[in-house]
């Protein structure tokens, strides 16, 4: 068995190819998938060349790890049914050498069904997005909420819709992009200039810059948090005498686990959580390439979506 899948060979090399797939065994479902979303964040490490060492790095590789589909076959005891809608965070299904270190941007997974997330076929696109939403979701169960957000993207957006989910105070978001500071939902987003606040307790960093502790620290009160939300591929260094005499605790929120996607799960099935206004381009598989180089270049592209229905 094969399928159409994306597959990156090389730093910005990246096209629509075939690609085998191995058989289903016991416990595995068959997803056709509808929908896949593009990463800027890992995945845009792997397109540029400059993601550190990572176990299971290596090209070619089968980039992705944000799928929804609709189940195809399922083998075995799986506590699903052919025709059921579910989300599949990457897969590692593939043969002839290609790497699944995600494995999530194929037309067909085949996947152990322990890992998808049953979802309503009604969210559609916005299916795909579970993943990104279950790690804000980790990054903010793991202490308390924000009152400020740096970066307006998609994870800081889903940030602070989850911190009003919670219940937490509207945060303040900062963004440095006047193109992405539209789209606020019962939050402020301002320019960091425009801000003379010097007491928040807790702020999220969703920027991924390696360099803005010196930044953040004057902004703290004493005993003040700051959570690193995004991948950084550079050292984290700050100074410390500042950080000293606002005794500084810093967190790391890495990726979601199995109760966060339950928990961001029931949040969108009770209308909680609204991911409308994330997806801003769309784009055919048959166009990858294209698509990918603009997911990574454009501030305008907050998500770009996959769309599979043309491919097999």
């Amino acid at each position: 068995m094969d399928t159409h899948a994306v597959i990156l060979s090389g730093p910005q090399s990246l096209k629509l190819g075939r690609v085998g797939l191995r058989a289903p065994a016991s416990g595995d479902v068959v997803v056709k998938v509808h929908h896949s979303g593009i990463s800027t964040g890992t995945e845009k490490l792997f397109w540029q060349g400059t993601m550190p060492p990572f176990p299971g790095m290596g090209y070619p590789l089968i980039p992705g790890y944000e799928s929804f589909g609709e189940v195809l076959e399922t083998c075995g005891e799986t506590g699903l049914r052919v025709g059921d809608h579910v989300f599949v965070p990457g897969a590692n299904c593939f043969e002839d050498g290609v790497r699944g270190l995600f494995g999530g941007a194929s037309a067909v997974l085949v996947t152990p069904a322990a890992r998808v997330a049953r979802l309503d076929a009604a969210h559609g696109e916005k299916g795909a997005l579970l993943a990104l939403a279950a790690t804000a979701y980790h990054a903010l169960a793991g202490g308390p909420l924000p009152d400020l957000i740096i970066g307006h993207g998609t994870l800081g957006r889903l940030l602070a819709r989850i911190t009003l989910a919670m219940g937490g105070p509207a945060p303040t978001v900062w963004e440095i992009g006047a193109i992405r500071r539209s789209g606020a939902e019962g939050y402020e987003v301002i320019a960091p200039e425009d801000d003379s606040r010097r007491d928040y307790r807790v702020i999220l960093d969703a920027s991924g810059a390696a360099g803005l502790l010196d930044t953040l620290v004057p902004r703290l009160a004493k005993g003040g948090e700051v959570v690193l939300c995004g991948f950084y591929t550079a050292p984290i260094s700050f100074a410390f005498p500042p950080a000293f005499m606002k005794e500084l605790r810093l967190r790391i929120a890495s990726e979601w686990q199995p109760a966060d996607l339950e928990a961001t799960r029931r949040l969108m099935d009770e209308g909680r959580l609204s991911l409308d206004g994330l997806i801003t381009h769309r784009a055919a598989a048959a166009d990858a390439g294209a698509a990918y180089e603009r997911a990574f270049t454009d501030p305008a592209c907050l998500k770009m979506i996959l769309d599979w229905s043309a491919a097999a």
